[in-house]
């Protein structure tokens, strides 16, 4: 199976990886560090002219497609193994994150922020893609994407390897800075519109909230996330 990514940074992004590159379609003129990459990989390059090109592709390509192998997935137990308990792994697990650019966004915070891995259910949940991809500049090939059939029943299993559980929620009593570090974490960030469902909240060791002082209650998931994300790792760094 192979998949169209585009835009300057997760082509960067690729031809550093050894993910395997099947062609690169380029507009004529382009000029970027991935060419020179592209060329020692002896990777196919096709030329288009600029209206050819901007009518097969969206203008946020900026010059460049490259068709490469499709995402790689992750079983949990294929992660647990790589794992150091005594490093206090990070992990995010997303619950029904199904906009494409959210997830995109939430992995460029991950990988900026030290998470380890990423956890996402196989459904109701955004698919690794191109759009992905582009919103995540590139950080999708740093990170590595975990596909569970059931988050309640990850988390049980995360708790027995010595995982402690962080829900978000609007209600909950204590501030997010009541999170802990000292420990081996999952946090969990809710869906763009109603949050972690009542099940997962259950199962979490600590439920916290972001606090807010304007009109509106709520933040986007990606925001949420990188606040979360930052505090972590500014606490550990400190």
């Amino acid at each position: 199976m192979s998949i169209q990514i585009y835009g300057k940074n997760p082509a960067l992004e690729v031809c550093k990886s050894e993910k395997k590159i099947f062609k690169a379609i380029l507009v004529e003129g382009f000029h970027h560090e991935s060419l020179p990459l592209l060329r020692q990989k002896q990777i196919p390059i096709e030329y288009l002219s600029k209206s050819e090109f901007g009518r097969l592709f969206p203008s946020s390509s900026q010059g460049i497609v490259l068709e490469i192998e499709d995402y790689k997935t992750y079983s949990l137990e294929e992660l647990v193994p790589t794992l150091d308990l005594s490093k206090n792994p990070f992990l995010l697990m997303l619950d029904e994150i199904e906009d494409p650019h959210n997830l995109g966004a939430i992995i460029r915070s991950a990988e900026a922020g030290g998470v380890d891995a990423i956890i996402i259910p196989k459904n109701r949940s955004a698919k690794l893609s191109a759009t992905v991809a582009k919103t995540s500049a590139g950080a999708i090939e740093h990170v590595k994407v975990v596909e569970v059939v059931n988050l309640t029943s990850t988390i049980e299993k995360l708790k027995k390897e010595g995982f402690w559980i962080v829900g978000t929620d609007l209600l909950a009593e204590e501030n997010y800075q009541k999170i802990f570090i000292d420990r081996p974490l999952v946090l969990i960030i809710g869906s763009e519109g109603f949050g972690i469902r009542r099940l997962i909240k259950e199962h979490a060791d600590l439920n916290v909230k972001i606090p807010m002082v304007g009109k509106m209650n709520s933040l986007n998931a990606s925001v949420s996330a990188g606040i979360l994300i930052f505090d972590i790792l500014r606490r550990k760094q400190g």
